[in-house]
């Protein structure tokens, strides 16, 4: 059969209502994580064109997701617009998948069956390619469905069972295992024989399996400053916030371009990884259910990993000071520095709390209370949005000099001359224009439809602004929008799904255009 044209999933044809007979046309899905080669996407497809030309189907659009994960939809950008078209009326009466795991590896079976549901409710139906059942609503099928469904759950379980015990082996020899070094640090990449290959700068990963990452020194600058740090602390009782004010006074930022805090301070003398010591699993996110906080029992530690920063005495004073900081304090006077803080802000957070001089750290209330939540409930505070606002928020914050420093790295190597402002995050690009970077939450409204606000900061007067727009879980980013500050009249934008061609104009799937911006061309002759 000679093989038909495939439409792009990215621009839909929708013909809700046409009255045209979508009986023999279909949509493949394919997704990869990272799991087996036989599940590369050209492996599925080549499957699915197998099966679909036995069956006379004729496939009009292909929707591919590599490298994604199965467990939830975060992330799975064709997923969510597969499901968004089939929502809206599609060109397609089928979804041709090549076994139920690429559908997903949800924890719960019944996810995996509602999003079929809501397929079949579109009058799509959804057909596994590579498994031994015809998806026809018989009772056998339905039931090897389920089965399949939850053994595809359980893969994920045992597949995570075992990368835990694999970096947990990996820590305790000492190979880093992800993350920003932090000051003071950075982060060498080793070959299997632990030779050094190189300085992985920020937003660079290893890319061969048997390499291996570990912290070593940094600049002897951010050496002395650390050490600096811990001598005010330890040997003249210098408090955290007097520390960040000096070294703000003396022109000293953090790794991340930002003055130092009360709260950036703290980390630095509490993280163990100043001593040398490689700590792992201090928070979990497994299966991507729930964000757990370890107590330090449950972390896993290889000792003297690193070369020391500090010896090991002198980070033993400094968290002995800060212990006994808050043990002299009885669960009584911790809720009410907290109350009296909540009365004087009139709201709190992790953040507010590290920053406030003289209050034990929010690390102290999550470990008396069990969590802060608990502790802000004690004092009779409820945060008035959903709390997973404020993480999502940290979290970007601190994505933010990694996206920066990958839009430097693409000008830089498509030839381009770029100089960022320390204090800004301002790019200056061959001295022709400048460019400044935003990460744009995504939010939901009521009904559940996505909105996404970009803020332009009109202080900057940045020619360019690069507006990332997050996925659906405030994971990865979904898009790039390039706004020219001579088109903008407005200094917030709110932005839906699609916003007419005076916004949308300016979206791009990747950043390619703007590199090309920053490109040089070579002469070969001048007239």
């Amino acid at each position: 059969m000679e093989r038909q044209p495939v439409k792009v999933d990215s621009e839909p044809s929708l013909i809700a209502g046409t009255g045209d007979d979508r009986s023999t046309l279909a949509a493949a899905y394919v997704r990869m994580s990272t799991d087996q080669q036989r599940y590369s996407t050209e492996n599925q497809l080549a499957t699915i064109r197998t099966f679909a030309e036995a069956r006379n189907i004729r496939i009009v659009r292909i929707y591919e997701d590599a490298g994604k994960s199965g467990l939830s939809l975060n992330g799975r950008e064709a997923f969510q617009r597969l499901l968004s078209h089939v929502e809206q009326g599609a060109d397609f009466g089928m979804i041709l998948v090549y076994d139920v795991s690429r559908w997903g590896r949800f924890q719960n079976a019944d996810h995996a069956a509602h999003l079929e549901f809501l397929c079949y409710r579109a009058n799509i139906i959804v057909l596994y390619c590579a498994e031994q059942f015809h998806n026809d609503g018989s009772i056998g099928a339905n039931l090897l469905k389920t089965v399949k469904r939850v053994m595809a759950g359980e893969y994920s379980r045992e597949l995570s069972v075992r990368v835990f015990a694999g970096q947990s082996r990996l820590v305790e020899k000492g190979f880093w295992q992800g993350g920003l070094a932090g000051y003071g640090l950075r982060r060498l990449l080793i070959d299997e024989n632990r030779e050094p290959k190189g300085e992985l700068l920020a937003g660079e990963r290893k890319n061969l399996q048997t390499d291996r990452v570990i912290l070593v020194p940094g600049p002897p600058d951010e050496v002395e400053t650390v050490r600096q740090i811990y001598r005010l602390f330890v040997e003249q009782g210098t408090d955290e916030s007097e520390i960040a004010a000096r070294l703000n006074r003396t022109g000293y930022v953090t790794d991340l371009g930002r003055p130092w805090t009360r709260g950036t301070v703290h980390q630095v003398l509490t993280n163990p990884k100043y001593v040398g010591d490689n700590v792992f699993n201090r928070v979990s996110f497994k299966l991507k259910m729930r964000r757990v906080v370890n107590p330090p029992d449950h972390w896993v530690q290889g000792r003297g990993a690193f070369a020391a920063l500090v010896d090991l005495p002198t980070f033993e004073r400094a968290a002995k000071i800060i212990d006994d900081r808050s043990r002299k304090l009885s669960d009584a006077e911790l809720l009410e520095l907290l109350r009296t803080l909540l009365q004087a802000q009139g709201s709190i957070s992790s953040l507010i709390i590290d920053e406030q001089k003289g209050m034990p750290s929010s690390s102290t209330y999550r470990s008396r209370f069990g969590s802060l939540l608990r502790a802000y409930k004690l004092v009779g505070y409820s945060p008035r949005r959903d709390y997973r606002y404020f993480q999502i928020n940290r979290r970007l914050r601190a994505l933010h000099p990694d996206v920066v420093a990958v839009v430097v790295q693409g000008l830089r190597r498509a030839g381009g001359q770029v100089r960022v402002e320390a204090a800004t995050g301002l790019l200056h690009v061959n001295d022709e224009f400048t460019a400044a970077v935003v990460i744009s939450r995504r939010r939901e409204t009521p009904a559940g439809a996505p909105r996404w606000r970009i803020r332009l900061d009109t202080g900057l007067a940045a020619d360019i602004t690069v507006a990332v727009r997050m996925d659906c879980g405030n994971v990865a980013p979904l898009d790039y929008y390039l706004l020219p500050r001579l088109d903008m009249t407005k200094s917030n934008l709110r932005l839906a799904e699609s916003n007419g061609l005076s916004l949308d104009g300016y979206r791009f799937e990747s950043l390619d255009f703007l590199y090309a911006l920053a490109a040089r061309t070579k002469l070969e002759e001048v007239a």
